[in-house]
Order: structure tokens, then C-alpha cells, then sequence
């Protein structure tokens, strides 16, 4: 799998370009990129062990910001493989780097970035990150 340029990124994930995400100017619209975000973050919560936080202690990660540089359009049919990784980690969140590679061009098409806050949904609040996401983390960068 031609992912070298993702090589640093400890969560990849890969996700087929579907026909109905293309807009009328016939590339894959702006906002599915945030969905592919989503996706990769979604799967770095599980391996940092967020999701079985919020499963045992009703702590869990809630989305604080997001931003994205274009870089190239994305067309059907194509596969993209996406990166995601912890870059700056705080007492009650983190912050993640995305980068989204198309297979078809094999170039970067689009980098982002987004802010992950540990929140106590039972006390609705933020609150510190829990240890067990905490050693998630570590173990996730040891691995970059």
C-alpha cells in the first residue's frame, strides 16, 4: 500500500472515493474531506482508547475545532488513505494532524488539523484526560 507519505502517522485509514461525494464542479465536494477527518479520528479514538473512556467512565472526546488546507481535488474513482496522529497533547485535550492521500494521484490532496477535549458527559463539562487515554497516546506515538 503506497502509504510512505503517511508513514509517521500512526492511524491510517482507507476509504474509497464514492460517485455521489462529487459536486457540480465534478470533484469530491469540500465537506467530505471533514467526513474522512471524521473517519480517521474516529479510529485514532479507539486505539488511544477514547472511546472505551467514554464506555467505562463517561468520559469521552468531543470535537473543539477543525480546519483543512485543499490541496488537490479528488475525483472518482479513487482511494484515499488517510492519516491521523496526536501532535500537542494538554491536561484536557489534544490536538490532531490529519493528511488525506489519493492513491490515484499519489500525492497529498488535503492536511488538516483538529482539537479533541476530554469531556465528562455525565457531569457535562471538560475535564482532564483520563490515564487510560493518556497511556493510549503514548503508546500511539511510540509507534510514529
Amino acid at each position: 500500500m503506497p502509504n510512505k507519505p503517511l508513514s509517521a502517522f500512526p492511524v491510517v485509514v482507507e476509504i474509497p472515493v464514492q460517485w455521489g461525494e462529487m459536486d457540480a464542479y465534478g470533484h469530491v465536494n469540500n465537506t467530505v474531506i471533514f467526513r474522512f477527518f471524521e473517519s480517521a479520528r474516529i479510529a485514532f479514538l479507539e486505539r488511544c482508547r477514547f472511546i472505551a473512556a467514554y464506555d467505562e467512565l463517561k468520559i469521552g472526546g468531543i470535537l473543539h475545532s477543525t480546519d483543512c488546507r485543499f490541496r488537490r481535488p479528488l475525483y472518482y474513482p479513487d482511494t484515499v488513505l488517510v492519516g491521523a496522529r496526536a501532535t500537542e497533547i494538554l491536561a484536557d485535550r489534544f490536538v490532531m494532524e490529519y493528511k488525506v492521500f489519493s492513491t490515484a494521484q499519489n500525492t497529498i490532496a488535503a492536511e488538516g488539523t483538529g482539537t479533541v477535549v476530554s469531556f465528562d458527559y455525565a457531569a457535562r463539562s471538560k475535564t482532564k484526560l483520563p490515564a487510560m487515554v493518556i497511556e493510549g497516546l503514548a503508546r500511539l506515538d511510540e509507534m510514529s
